[in-house]
């Protein structure tokens, strides 16, 4: 099969693997609508819990995509490893008898299977980074059966990227990986379309991930002028809904159509994440025209960096005044919003699709890209 697909230098078809739980999701069904349009035919392996009635609807609405579902606990979850080993085999399953050229594994860990075709780990997130940034220390030795399976997938394969240069930069710190393709995630801005503006703030996640810091703005939210708003999952799968903070006003897990309503509507998006490593739901909010309020971390610099307000995930105080000031400024809350939306429009499906593109064929002519490569940077 190798051979059939170098001789065209571009796959024909694409295995994808994506979870259901937050953002890959997302950026999965948008990449594989991209690809679509460039004539390559995507299957879609989606793992971790059931996919929701709207998930299984939207992936099956996508032309030259096949979808595929299981229910495997993923490799950040709870004594995960039986039910990785199982999904492992299904994926060299589903990849054989779909015919697949290349396989794009959203989980890095399946990297390290026996496959025939050439693979492409991408390091979207991930345990060991997560915990440098938010509990401020080295994860627990709990975690080094999950550190060995990472650092055996990102060597196994035969390209890795990640969606900006300060994740990049992570993989290389916590698993060894050297050099490796940026390719920044994008969003279809028709979907996104800014609407008549409302006093409303509004943040969006995995409201039990510490790593969005929704506290902070829950502490603040009773001094601020305006209501804030919280879309989002309550708990983790399979958890339990923790407390919440009072002020925030809870709007539960949206439907696509309704996170663009949301959106669309809101004045000010807020995420003063202590650990983003692309943030999907900033890049639609300012598609939408929000004014953006986020995290001072060198990811979401990397992209926000001079058309958004950055505060530090640890001072209150700040946020505060950041919010109250751009309630305040009307002028510079739509600055920063046609800015934020004028800089959002350069992260297009197109060009995301391109960027991967670019890794298939390098992966189908050669066979593998070198894991020693320079680190190169597919510019949106």
């Amino acid at each position: 099969m190798i051979g059939r697909a170098s001789a065209r230098a571009r796959p024909g078809r694409v295995l994808l693997t994506a979870d259901t739980v937050g953002g890959v999701w997302s950026h999965a069904l948008e990449l594989a609508r991209a690809l679509g349009d460039e004539g390559i035919d995507v299957v879609l392996a989606a793992l971790g819990p059931r996919p929701t009635l709207g998930q299984e609807r939207d992936a099956r609405a996508i032309d030259r995509l096949e979808f595929h579902a299981a229910s495997f606990r993923l490799p950040w979850m709870e004594d995960p490893w039986e039910d990785v080993a199982r999904a492992g085999d299904w994926l060299l399953d589903l990849s054989a008898a779909s015919g697949c050229d290349v396989a794009h594994l959203s989980e890095p860990v399946f990297a390290a299977l026996p496959w025939w075709i050439p693979t492409l780990a991408m390091g979207h997130s991930c345990v060991l980074s997560w915990y440098a940034a938010v509990r401020g220390e080295s994860a627990p030795p709990a975690w080094d059966r999950y550190r060995g399976a990472m650092t055996a997938g990102f060597r196994s394969a035969g390209a890795v990227a990640a969606p900006t240069r300060a994740m990049l930069a992570a993989l290389g710190k916590h698993y060894g990986v050297r050099g490796g393709t940026v390719v920044p995630n994008g969003r279809d801005a028709a979907r996104y379309a800014p609407g008549p503006k409302q006093p409303v703030i509004l943040t969006a996640g995995r409201l039990w991930d510490p790593a969005k810091n929704v506290a902070l703005l829950a502490e603040v939210a009773a001094e601020l002028p305006w209501p804030v708003h919280a879309a989002g999952d309550l708990a983790p799968p399979g958890g339990r809904d923790p407390s919440v903070a009072r002020g925030v006003h809870l709007l539960g897990r949206l439907e696509p159509d309704g996170m663009a309503a949301r959106l669309a509507g809101a004045a000010i998006y807020a995420l003063p994440a202590r650990y983003e490593p692309f943030g999907l739901s900033i890049l639609e909010a300012a598609l939408a025209g929000c004014a953006l309020v986020l995290g001072d971390i060198p990811s979401l610099r990397e992209l926000w960096d001079g058309v958004a307000i950055f505060v530090p995930p640890d001072e209150p105080e700040t946020l505060r005044a950041a919010l109250v000031t751009l309630i305040q400024d009307r002028g510079l809350r739509q600055t920063l919003a046609m800015r934020a939306r004028r800089r959002a429009l350069g992260f297009s499906p197109a060009r995301m699709a391109a960027g991967y593109l670019g890794i298939y064929d390098r992966l189908l002519s050669r066979g593998a890209e070198s894991p020693a490569e320079e680190v190169r940077t597919c510019a949106s």
